[in-house]
Parts: structure tokens; sequence; C-alpha cells
């Protein structure tokens, strides 16, 4: 009887097999949705500050130094994330965790929205990073990549019509919808997982992740997150309106283009040469229809590649090759990277921008071109394995 009962539960027609994989589904997709609400306001956030440029600077009179500090301290806050998110999530779990981040950002748009001095938005746009940092550890899925790139996107499309306090507005939309969303998600099963492991082996300490057995998958996170940032992705999505304007072509209707092309994505060293080439044929008095065209161009075609394959992969990897014992340490050290890197491309990219345009371009594809040599000697085939097998090949001393 017992057998048969079995061969009951197993059965794809049995109702309470039907109703359980249903349930499993609207779980799976619930979850998805409010995780994705989480990166559409941070691709948004990513996104606001090139349409909002010109606006912000006429109000309040900031200087390219002074615009510089707002747009790129949200990476600076974005490595005080990093440096909690591990930690916080393993120890409160995914949803807690969710609550406090969207906190951050919140609080961040009210201080842009309502701020009447520079310090102010600059306040915001750290809050806004430190949830930032937290979301880039606690949902690095395919979903949340496609809604970063939505949110990006959309930042974009409507930003330079837009006065840039009513888009900060739409900015903290989706931050209130995820913060009701969340009582209604189930937490994390990696996070049931942990909670069990830690319970049956004493928890790792902090520099456990930097000895021999961890050497490969920490080399490996962070350098694919070095190596991406200084790929100019940080640059480019904060100042792409000043570049089209500095290359002859319209940022309004550039802009509407990028937005367009961020959602289909993916080969940021072509897109990066073929700008760099543009701004060097113009240093050399070429015709301005021909070297707008070009940078034009290679900006697009940096969007569509980076989208498609560089964008979110490296997280994605990263969540895959991690042991678990080491996992909130060692990806709130590699989420540092991510930010810290991310803040020196853009907080320099203006200066080095305007000392030399082509030049720029040319480091930004170097890099891009260096992540494929990276990938190709490091980086493990993650196809038809699972998590376990994948993280004891790279913990294994060879």
């Amino acid at each position: 009887m017992t057998e048969s009962m079995d061969e009951g539960l197993l059965d794809r027609s049995s109702p309470r097999k039907a109703s359980w994989e249903s349930h499993v589904t609207a779980s799976i997709v619930l979850s998805s949705s409010v995780a994705a609400c989480g990166y559409f306001a941070y691709g948004f956030a990513v996104g606001y500050a090139s349409p909002a440029q010109s606006g912000i600077m006429d109000d309040l009179g900031l200087s390219i130094a002074e615009y510089s500090v707002f747009a790129s301290i949200m990476t600076f806050g974005g490595m005080i994330g990093a440096l909690i998110s591990g930690k916080v999530a393993d120890i409160f779990g995914r949803r807690v965790t969710i609550w406090l981040l969207d906190l951050f950002f919140i609080l961040g748009w009210c201080s842009v929205i309502f701020g009447k001095r520079a310090w102010w938005l600059d306040a915001g746009r750290l809050l806004m990073g430190v949830g930032s940092g937290i979301q880039l550890y606690v949902a690095p899925i395919y979903m949340s990549e496609f809604a970063l790139t939505l949110g990006f996107s959309l930042a974009y499309y409507i930003g330079n019509n837009m006065n840039w306090r009513t888009l900060a507005l739409v900015g903290a939309s989706p931050c209130f919808i995820q913060l009701l969303g969340v009582f209604f998600i189930p937490e994390s099963p990696r996070w049931l997982d942990y909670t069990k492991t830690v319970q049956q082996h004493s928890a790792s300490k902090f520099m456990d992740m930097f000895s021999r057995k961890y050497a490969r998958p920490l080399i490996v996170g962070t350098g694919l997150m070095a190596l991406v940032q200084f790929g100019g992705n940080s640059a480019i999505s904060s100042y792409a309106s000043s570049v089209f304007r500095a290359a002859g072509c319209t940022a309004n209707s550039a802009s509407r283009v990028m937005a367009v092309l961020q959602i289909t994505s993916a080969g940021a060293c072509l897109g990066c040469f073929l700008a760099a080439l543009g701004f060097l044929l113009k240093d050399y008095h070429q015709p301005a229809e021909l070297t707008s065209s070009m940078v034009f161009s290679g900006i697009m075609l940096f969007s569509v590649f980076f989208t498609m394959g560089m964008g979110g992969t490296h997280w994605i990897i990263m969540s895959e090759i991690l042991p678990i014992n080491i996992k909130g340490s060692a990806g709130s050290f590699i989420a540092l990277v991510n930010c810290f890197t991310s803040w020196i491309v853009s907080y320099a990219f203006n200066f080095l921008f305007q000392w030399n345009a082509a030049g720029v371009f040319f480091l930004f594809a170097f890099f891009c071109g260096s992540v494929v040599v990276f990938v190709a000697m490091l980086v493990p085939e993650t196809k038809g394995r699972t998590l376990e097998e994948i993280q004891a090949s790279m913990t294994l001393l060879k």
C-alpha cells in the first residue's frame, strides 16, 4: 500500500502533484518578480546620472568636478553595501536584506527629490549606493539582469524630457513595490541550506577565504569584477549624454536609441575601439559626420554587447563558484572590488575624457579584450554540472 501511495505522489497526473508543482511555479515567479523590482530600481539609479546631468548642474550651479562626485559616489556607497551584504544576507536571510536595501534606496531618492544643496544629492546618491551594493549580492540572476537593463533604459528614454526631481520620483516607485512584495515570498533555499551548514560546522572566519584552498575562486571572482568595470560601463552609463554631445550627436535622440538597444543587447571591445577611433579622427579634423557616426555606433555596439555578455554573467559565475562556507565573506569582498573599480572609472572618466577622449576609449577597449583572455584561461565551464561539483573542482589543491 505504501508503494502504491509513493507511485501516486510521483504520478504527474496526481492532483496533489499538480497542485504542488503549481504552487512551486507561482512561488518562483513571484520571488523572481520581486527580486527584479530591486534590480529595476538599481538600473534606473545608474541610468539617472546621464539625463539628469544638465538639469542638476544648471539648477545647483555645479562644476564638472562636483557633478563627477555626485555621479560616482553611488559606487562608493556600493562599497559600504558590499562589505555588509554577504554577512547580513547569511545571518538574517534574503527577505530582511531586501527590506534593508529598499530602505536605503527610498531614503536616497527622497534626499535627491527634496535636496536644496549639492551635499543633499550626494548623500542621497551615497545611500542608494549602499542599497545597490547589497542588491548586487542578494539577487544576481538572469531575470534581474534584464530588469536592471530595463530600468537603465527607462531612465534614458524618459529622462531627457523630464525634470530631474520628477525623474527621481519615478526611480523611487519600484522600491515601494518590492517593499510590499517581500511579504509574500519565501526565504531563499540557499540561505536555509547555509544555516544548516553553520549548525553542523563552525562558521568560517573572514581571512579563511584568502587560504590557498580558495585561491582560484577568489581570483576568478575579483578578476572578472575588476576587468568588467575597467571596461568602461560605469562611465558610459553615467555620462553618455555628454559623450554624445562632445561627438556632435544630438543627446536626446542618441540616448533614446541607446535605451532601445539596451533591451536587446552584447561585444564591448569593438564598440569602445570604434568610439575611440571616431574621437581620434576628430582630433585630426576629419569630417564631423564621419566621426560622430563612428562614436555613436561604437557606444551603441558597446551597449548591445555589454548587456548580452558582460552585464550580469560575472555575478552568476561568482554565485556558482564560491563555496557556501565562505560565500558571505568572499561575496562581500568581490562585490567591494566591483564597486571600488566602478567608482574609479566613473569618477575619473570626465577628467580623462577632457584630457584625451580617444585614449580613454582605447583603454576601455583593452580591458574589454582582456576579459576574453581571462575567461579562457581561468573560468571553469559550468554547463551540466551541479553547484557542488563546480565548487569542488575550484577548491582542489593541485
